[in-house]
Parts: C-alpha cells; sequence; structure tokens
C-alpha cells in the first residue's frame, strides 16, 4: 500500500491536543497527518478529572474515543511513530521519524507535551500520577480532608502549601532537606498548623502506586493519602528548538495567543506550551490551534 508523504499540515502528538486539532482541522477539510508515539505523560494516572462529560473516566479511555472520532475524518491520516528531525523547506516543512518515514506539509503543529524529571526517591515514579500528584484541580476532590504531603521549596512551596489549604487542614511540607522558605513565609505556614519537615526523604512507600508514608533518611515515617510534588519538566521532544522556536523562562514552547510560535508556519499547544496542565485545557489549545492553522492556510491562499 502506497503511503501519502504530503499533507497541509502535520501535528506531532496525538494525545488530547493533537487529537483535538486535528478534529478542528479536519472538520476544515484539511488534509492532515498526526504523528503519535504513544507515550502520554499521564499513561500511569488511573482517572481523569475536570473535564466536562467525561469525569472520572480513564485517560486512555477518553483518547480511544478521540481517535475514533477524528479518524471519521476521511482527510485526517493517524501514523505511530516518533518524530525525531525536521528541516525548512521552500514549500513548508519536511519531518521524519524514528523508523526512517518523511513526511512533507505546509504547517507543523506541535502537541507533543512534556517529560516529567523524576528525582531519585525510591517508590516516586511508581506513584507518580497515582497518589503522588501534580494538581489539585485534577486530583484534590478525590483526597480532600486527608492527611496529604507537599514536595516542594521555597517560593513554589509557600505558593503550593497556600493553594492546598482550600483542599485539607492535614498538610505537612517536605522541603527534602534544609529549607528555603523565607522566614516570614515558615512561620505565616507554621501559623496554619503547617508542618515542615526538612529531613531528606529515601522512600515513597506504597502498594501499586497507592502511597502508604514517606520514609525520611533518619528512619522517621510520615504515613500519607497524598504527597502533592512539584518536579521539574522538559520538553518531550527537541524537534521545534531544532527548528528555531523560542522556549519560556518556565521551559514551554513560547506562543502567541493564537497558539503560534515565533516561527512562521509552526504552532504548539497542549503541555507543552502552557503551564496549565489538565485536559480540558489540551483540548482547548488544540481547538485553538487547529482553527488558526485553518485560517492562516486561508489567508494564504486567499
Amino acid at each position: 500500500m502506497e503511503i501519502n508523504t504530503e499533507f497541509e499540515v502535520i501535528i506531532i502528538g496525538g494525545s488530547y491536543s493533537g487529537l483535538s486539532a486535528a478534529m478542528a482541522l479536519g472538520r476544515s477539510i484539511r488534509k492532515v497527518l498526526v504523528i503519535d508515539s504513544g507515550k502520554p505523560c499521564n499513561i500511569q494516572t488511573p482517572d481523569s478529572h475536570n473535564f466536562l462529560t467525561q469525569d472520572g473516566k480513564r485517560p486512555v479511555e477518553i483518547s480511544e474515543i478521540a481517535r475514533q472520532q477524528v479518524l471519521a475524518y476521511e482527510t485526517v491520516t493517524l501514523r505511530k511513530g516518533r518524530v525525531t528531525n525536521g528541516t525548512k523547506t521552500k514549500q513548508g516543512f519536511e519531518v521524519g521519524t524514528d523508523v526512517g518515514e518523511s513526511f512533507k506539509a505546509k504547517k507543523l503543529l506541535f502537541a507533543t507535551g512534556v517529560k516529567d524529571v523524576m528525582p531519585k526517591i525510591e517508590g516516586f515514579a511508581e506513584c507518580w500520577g497515582i497518589s503522588v500528584i501534580h494538581c489539585p484541580y485534577c486530583h484534590g476532590y478525590e483526597v480532600k480532608n486527608e492527611k496529604t504531603g507537599m514536595l516542594a521549596n521555597g517560593d513554589l512551596a509557600y505558593d503550593l502549601a497556600k493553594l492546598l489549604t482550600n483542599w485539607t487542614g492535614d498538610l505537612t511540607l517536605f522541603t527534602n532537606g534544609v529549607s528555603s522558605l523565607k522566614p516570614e513565609q515558615k512561620n505565616q505556614l507554621q501559623e496554619r498548623s503547617i508542618a515542615i519537615v526538612e529531613k531528606e526523604i529515601k522512600e515513597i512507600a506504597h502498594t501499586d502506586g497507592q502511597l502508604r508514608h514517606v520514609a525520611c533518611n533518619d528512619g522517621s515515617i510520615f504515613p500519607l493519602t497524598a504527597l502533592y510534588a512539584r518536579i521539574p519538566f522538559e520538553q518531550h521532544s527537541n524537534v521545534p528548538q531544532a527548528l528555531g522556536v523560542e522556549l519560556t523562562e518556565l521551559g514551554h514552547l513560547k506562543v502567541d495567543p493564537f497558539q503560534k510560535t515565533n516561527i512562521p508556519g509552526i504552532y504548539a499547544c497542549g503541555d507543552s506550551a502552557s503551564m496549565m496542565r489538565s485536559v480540558a485545557n489540551a483540548v482547548a489549545s488544540g481547538n485553538l490551534a487547529g482553527a488558526m492553522v485553518n485560517k492562516e492556510l486561508i489567508d494564504e491562499a486567499f
């Protein structure tokens, strides 16, 4: 079977934002290729929340429904693979994949997401997205009023602690070493009965990803139901930067209000281009990006 290699738009990343953009472009009768590696950042998360009509569903279930609906549009093609390189051409762009395939398009849309950088704490990675969580809007309701921990330090820890008091009054802050909180921040947290533990963490003890307790190097143990963690991330793909796309100070792909990057013809959406990591935001930004790419194609052809 002959493989089509030329498209109007190539979307790199086929999770929520990429599929949302593909639907907008499919409904605009655009010839679209979605290339997806099948490695979403929420692969361990058992259920998704705060997304109308899909609250409580498994992320993989939402993705499967999305793929079926998007591929019902005859101009949209989905291809498995990981894009490893991209170049600018006279007509637009050309990208290559890890299996040696090459595709061309007038426009590129990156929906590649981010990759979390796990700390070297035993059990952390196994609990990530299950009971070690990043977002109270996504997970807070399910652990409301429970014994809850935070793994953070400095200004980030202070801001997170303030936020989490909305969901529970039983909070412990783990700085995993000497605290870098300002004295006034430390006093305010302690006045709110938020315990501050400056010991180094040895292990996140769990059963099938469900947290039992945090164990520190000195042998102390802190039983918890959930642990919020603010950890570093990196772009899941280095292709945007190789093509000259700028990053924000926080490390996201820099886009304007219409999801357009600094490189003409390249757009970005979803977690790779936003600090708001949620399914709802990914879908919204993908929908906008798809519409804006279509408008640019219309304007260029008019």
